[in-house]
């Protein structure tokens, strides 16, 4: 029973990991491609005036930052649900 358990820990805990990294990757892109690197092209196309390069540097990063931690909260629910290691 207790390998079991050790399973299952191990289990949750790679879901979490792997729901992290894929979550920090999308970070990155985002604050570091979108707004560093990919800044050229993305100028190209304007919203409400402002250039959509300028916008990710500015704004866009902090509300998919925002936007990442609620569906991290959201997926880590699901998973602790899934786990049996919910309140």
């Amino acid at each position: 029973m207790a390998f079991d358990s050790q399973e299952r820990a191990k289990a949750y805990w790679d879901k979490n990991v792997k729901l992290m990294i894929s979550l920090l990757i999308v970070w990155f892109v985002v604050s570091f491609g979108c707004g560093i690197l990919f800044v050229e092209q993305l100028n190209q196309i304007q919203i409400g005036g402002y250039k959509l390069g300028f916008w990710f540097a500015q704004q866009g990063s902090i509300y998919t930052f925002l936007g990442i931690i609620f569906y991290y909260a959201w997926k880590m629910r699901q998973l602790d649900r899934e786990f049996n290691v919910d309140e």
